[in-house]
């Protein structure tokens, strides 16, 4: 398909679904759509898009269950999820769940192209280049992280953190004893330069600290009204 990017559109109403395919051809990406929930893991598995604009309403399960069940197979196809519903619990669920970003119906799709863009280039920023896979050991106190294998390890003892919950401990990692703002987290961690979603960071924080404080003393510590910083 060349530089083509697919886009799998996912949406129950064909008005929409039918007009934001046509909208995203003449932008030069290629589509595919589904109008359920089975169906879009059927063309995610099959098809391997790049980026998946994932409705949170469907007739048979959610976007957030479809999006649930990708992670969990290992998929980590970039999503936007398209909700009807702009309130910060629906926000928070999609972008815990793995969801790269969300658009509030109706949307413009000027700014729906620029979403997709934007969430395609910090995937690809993510992406390491095949020479870059010599990642280092980082250590702090009993903390070990694995940057190569994907391994963390504290007091010995093998944790099992999502990509994101990964990221963010690497992040406060390599800035071991500095105080990190909410907006670099959020930005260097995300991709977001927007405040909109701390209360996203703070959800992944208290994952973090749920699986790491149980085997030895707090390492990440919450400065108030600026962010946080992890050390021994």
């Amino acid at each position: 398909m060349g530089d083509r990017q697919l886009v799998l559109v996912v949406e129950d109403e064909a008005n929409i679904r039918d007009l934001v395919g046509t909208a995203l051809r003449f932008h030069g990406f290629v589509t595919a759509s589904a109008s359920t929930g089975a169906e879009a893991l059927r063309e995610a598995r099959a098809k391997r898009p790049d980026i998946i604009l994932l409705d949170v309403m469907l007739p048979d399960f959610d976007g957030f269950e479809v999006c649930r069940r990708l992670r969990d197979e290992g998929d980590d196809v970039p999503v936007i999820f398209l909700t009807a519903r702009d309130t910060p619990s629906d926000t928070v669920t999609g972008l815990t769940l793995g969801g790269d970003d969300y658009v509030t119906k109706p949307f413009s799709i000027d700014a729906l192209v620029a979403r997709i863009r934007a969430v395609l280039r910090r995937a690809a920023l993510a992406a390491p280049p095949p020479k870059e896979q010599e990642k280092e050991v980082l250590r702090v106190a009993d903390l070990e992280l694995d940057e190569s294998s994907w391994l963390v390890r504290r007091a010995g003892v093998e944790l099992e953190l999502s990509p994101t919950e990964f990221k963010l401990l690497a992040y406060l990692m390599r800035n071991a004893g500095q105080v990190l703002t909410r907006a670099q987290l959020l930005e260097n961690v995300w991709g977001w330069t927007h405040q909109a979603n701390a209360q996203v960071l703070e959800t992944y924080i208290s994952y973090l600290r749920r699986k790491l404080d149980p085997l030895g003393p707090p390492l990440i510590h919450t400065r108030r009204g600026i962010g946080y910083t992890l050390r021994p």
